[in-house]
């Protein structure tokens, strides 16, 4: 199995040739429920914004995959099949949460759980994957869904006596030839000769028009691109797996280039550094101690918050290196290495901690934005993966890549259950209500339609508020977006327009 420069094994991926391409156990199923699928998406996804057509979606190509591998294709996928709920949650949510940079989440997150299960269907297991096989194979993946298909259509095509058929068509498709100019001279007589035969031709050529219209060439081609997706992603689902695929087998080790002396030495300098850094925070965080003169702590939070989150990340990365390519001989140097490695990562929590209290006094003086709320999620997953590190240096380190993407999407599922809108909006309002001032313009222009019933809530409360102008402005933008067609249903923008209170848009 060939081996990346961070020692992580690559799935070995290449165009499949027409004598190797592997022929699904149900081609004729396989391809029309690709077709199928294809011309749902072209109905489903025809607009601008997505709403239950995407969750929908995801159940029919759920379905097709259970269809399709049968009973023994289920008993293979199913040591992979808890994909399916995150899979599911997240096409679920972007039909519930409205907040655009939440619902490219969503879609991304949804996206590379499709591609973990596609490939995960047939044989492996997902946490045997290292943290750089994540991308690889999600990339592999997106490579055979784009050269099986041609393979597969071949291959079935070939089975078909075409060659014998040839003879018999030849003279059919001559005759018509020879019909063609006939039939126009007569056409364009007998229309000049009978209005109601006139009319009936116009609306044969008006029909025959429209079907090779740009827009019908234009949904033809997105029809048949979502099928020859949708088909490649089911044939690499079903097909069978070689033993030198990702997550077939456990990723191979690195082989450690760096001396034990020389990572200790490392590990020993940045823990003592990070002791020292530690220290001074909890006497001005935690302790009380005075900040130098003119500096106030919001000024303070904001100046040091993304230079402790970077290090926290770039720590991470470290204690990765430094185990994956350190050698280590005998118990006692392994002892040795992890208690340093731990007590670095653990400082880095100390560091995370404060990298949280400083965004708390930022809030605090400035409000909440999208920015904060995120990048307080992020903090508290990142919390839980470090804790997760220290865990898989005493037990099963080459787990610490399968606890690193859970952990990534239950940041992900907390900022859905969070609803990030509509708790900016709740936060900020009761800011307000205790006279602390913030920036009006952001509610009005910035928040989604998940902050509508925070706002509908206030506005019952509060009519004659300073924010109700804005707030009813607000209503008006989201009373004035295109609700589309039944595949672009969407609850929050339901939500949006039912609460909207009378007079929100006032005519002119």
């Amino acid at each position: 199995m060939p081996i990346s420069a961070t020692g992580l094994s690559l799935p070995v991926v290449s165009p499949p040739s027409p004598q190797a391409v592997p022929r699904p156990r149900r081609p004729r199923a396989t391809l029309l429920a690709a077709l199928g699928l294809g011309l749902c998406a072209e109905v489903f996804f025809d607009g601008p914004a997505l709403g239950v057509s995407f969750p929908l979606f995801a159940l029919l190509l759920l379905g097709a995959l259970l269809a399709l591998g049968g009973r023994e294709g289920w008993q293979r996928a199913r040591p992979n099949a808890w994909l399916i709920v995150p899979w599911l949650f997240f096409s679920g949510m972007v039909f519930v949460r409205a907040s655009p940079l939440l619902t490219a989440l969503n879609v991304l997150a949804s996206g590379l759980l499709l591609m973990l299960l596609v490939h995960f269907w047939a044989a492996g297991r997902v946490e045997r994957l290292g943290l750089g096989d994540y991308a690889s194979t999600v990339l592999g993946g997106v490579w055979q869904a784009l050269f099986l298909p041609p393979a597969v259509v071949r291959a079935e095509v070939e089975r078909i006596p075409l060659r014998g058929q040839l003879p018999k068509l030849l003279p059919v498709a001559r005759g018509a030839l020879l019909s063609l100019p006939i039939l126009i001279l007569f056409t364009a007589l007998l229309s000049s000769a009978d209005e109601v035969f006139s009319v009936a031709v116009g609306r044969g050529f008006a029909f025959v028009w429209n079907i090779f219209s740009v827009d019908t060439l234009a949904r033809g081609v997105f029809a048949a691109g979502s099928a020859f997706g949708v088909l490649g992603l089911l044939t690499h689902a079903l097909r069978r797996r070689r033993e030198r695929e990702a997550g077939v087998l456990e990723a191979a080790p690195a082989v450690g280039r760096l001396g034990f002396i020389e990572s200790l030495t490392l590990l020993g300098a940045v823990d003592v550094l990070f002791l020292a850094f530690v220290s001074l925070q909890l006497a001005f965080m935690w302790g009380g101690a005075r900040l130098p003169l003119g500096l106030t702590y919001s000024e303070y939070a904001r100046r040091g918050f993304f230079e402790l989150l970077a290090v926290s990340v770039m720590t991470l990365g470290l204690s990765l290196v430094l185990e994956r390519w350190t050698r280590l001989n005998g118990a006692g140097q392994v002892t040795a290495f992890r208690a340093a490695c731990s007590a670095m990562v653990g400082l880095v929590l100390v560091l995370l901690a404060s990298a949280v209290k400083r965004m708390a006094l930022y809030e605090s003086a400035y409000g909440y934005t999208h920015l904060r709320v995120y990048t307080h999620v992020f903090m508290l997953a990142l919390a839980g993966v470090l804790v997760w590190r220290m865990v898989t240096l005493w037990w099963r380190p080459e787990r610490f890549a399968i606890g690193a993407f859970a952990g990534a999407l239950v940041g992900l599922v907390a900022l859905n259950v969070l609803n990030p809108d509509a708790f900016i909006a709740r936060a900020n309002l009761a800011r307000s209500s205790e006279g602390v001032s913030w920036d009006v313009s952001y509610l009005a222009w910035s928040l989604s339609e998940d902050a509508a019933p925070e706002m509908a809530a206030h506005l019952a409360q509060a009519p004659d508020s300073v924010f109700s102008p804005e707030i009813r402005g607000m209503f008006c933008r989201f009373s004035a977006r295109d609700q589309g067609s039944w595949p672009a249903f969407h609850l929050a923008r339901h939500r949006a327009a039912a609460l909207a209170p009378p007079g929100s848009c006032p005519e002119g």
